[in-house]
């Protein structure tokens, strides 16, 4: 298990980057403007290690893979629990803090984001 960690707030702006298949997680304590756009969560845990093409991601009952990860993606989650990730398929991350995954259709990632529910990647 490389993370695991609990939502605890929704910013109001989440669905509209989500509707365009990207996810802006932040640890708790976020600046407003950043929280306004951002799925705020608390860490469970986290690894040293970094995930690869491959890995899962899991946000509640919801399940993507990972098919590229930018090469200060993981520093920046170990740092202050912040990642882009963006369901877009690709095989390389354009930018270097960018987590990119399987696409999944925005109902059903907004369905799954919700107050308590786990996101983990393994």
């Amino acid at each position: 298990m490389f993370l695991k960690t609990t939502i605890k707030a929704i910013g109001p702006d989440v669905a509209d980057l989500v509707e365009n298949g990207v996810l802006i997680l932040f640890a708790e304590g976020a600046p407003p403007e950043l929280a306004e756009v951002s799925v705020l969560h608390k860490v469970d845990s986290v690894s040293d290690g970094t995930p690869k093409p491959g890995s899962k991601i899991m946000i509640g009952k919801l399940a993507a893979t990972i098919t590229a990860i930018g090469p200060a993606a993981w520093k920046k989650v170990l740092d202050i629990g912040h990642v882009v990730i963006n369901f877009n398929d690709a095989k390389s991350a354009e930018r270097p803090g960018e987590i990119c995954a399987t696409i999944l259709a925005p109902a059903d990632i907004m369905a799954n984001l919700k107050a308590g529910h786990v996101i983990s990647i393994s």
